[in-house]
């Protein structure tokens, strides 16, 4: 049986309109947020002023009303106009996209990965974390327009790879969303809670797991690391090879759901996908049956890059 199973050209022609949708709408949604808020003028004693306030509502005067002023007001009312109307267009252009995907089956990424990617997106914490391990394996084969064995995919685990170089960006954004990591992932499933015995892992009630990991302490990083100072939040843990993921050029890809949704999902490169995979198979206390689809993942993505993606061909 062939491992790599083509998309049928239907299903490929959908798939690139539904991405093509979806990466406007984040666009369209980064521009909005860009006019969030409001901008008025304010009579104070003999002069009108105009104040821009804040979407938290924190306020600041620009000036009095002069030529200078009326324009900034004028600019401001004509973006966040447009920025709306094209944000509504193109929620509604996702929603018809995304049961599309659906009816055409089109995605099979797990529901809830897609969906605690989004939650990390919408928090402003998608660029401190790396989706590592199987779940790499669905930006791969969206890339490629094909699809990986079964087998090969089967697991009830997300892991994310927490970039510790930015973990001062990242505690910064966490104080200004006032919420904990896990908080976040509740965002995607309020059933996520952090396991009582495994600090680093939130599990939900269908026992889906998200695992939270961090390469190996050096120089000024704090060890250990709680994702917030909530003292019930998630812990990360140091794994080996994790320096090296880091280091890697980044492969972001969008990948879509069973259920139509998509998402954008951050991994490695394919290469160094399969440069860890074999070393951890290699490693002399890996489990046998881990060991042995470690070995089957590497095998695969080698197999794509030769077939679909000579750009990482080395």
């Amino acid at each position: 049986m062939n491992a790599l199973l083509e998309l049928l050209p239907n299903q490929t022609r959908q798939f690139i309109d539904a991405e093509t949708v979806f990466l406007e709408l984040r666009r369209a949604r980064s521009e909005a947020a860009e006019v969030r808020g409001s901008m008025f003028w304010r009579t104070q004693g003999h002069a009108d002023y105009l104040i821009r306030e804040s979407a938290g509502g924190a306020q600041k005067s620009l000036g009095p009303r002069s030529t200078e002023t009326q324009a900034i007001y004028d600019r401001f009312k004509l973006r966040k106009t447009e920025a709306s109307s094209r944000l509504a267009a193109l929620t509604t252009s996702a929603h018809n996209q995304q049961r599309l995907n659906k009816a055409l089956r089109v995605g099979r990424v797990p529901g809830i990965v897609v969906k605690t990617l989004n939650a990390l997106e919408t928090a402003g914490l998608q660029d401190h974390f790396m989706t590592i391990g199987t779940h790499a394996l669905y930006a791969y084969e969206s890339a490629c327009g094909i699809r990986f064995i079964p087998d090969a995919l089967a697991t009830q685990d997300l892991d994310l790879l927490f970039d510790s170089r930015k973990r001062m960006s990242f505690v910064s954004q966490m104080r200004r969303m006032d919420s904990s990591f896990i908080g976040a992932l509740q965002k995607a499933d309020p059933s996520f809670r952090v396991m009582s015995d495994q600090k680093q892992t939130a599990i939900n009630d269908a026992g889906f797991e998200v695992d939270v990991i961090r390469r190996t302490a050096k120089g000024a990083d704090p060890h250990p690391f709680r994702m917030s100072a909530d003292e019930n939040d998630l812990w990360a843990v140091q794994v080996d090879g994790a320096e090296k993921m880091l280091s890697a050029p980044r492969f972001s890809q969008v990948v879509v759901a069973e259920t139509g949704h998509m998402a954008v999902m951050n991994t490695m490169n394919p290469i160094t996908f399969v440069a860890i995979k074999r070393m951890i198979a290699a490693a002399s206390g890996r489990d046998p049956k881990k060991r042995l689809k470690d070995v089957l993942q590497a095998d695969l993505v080698e197999s794509l890059i030769k077939s679909h993606m000579p750009q990482f061909t080395v």
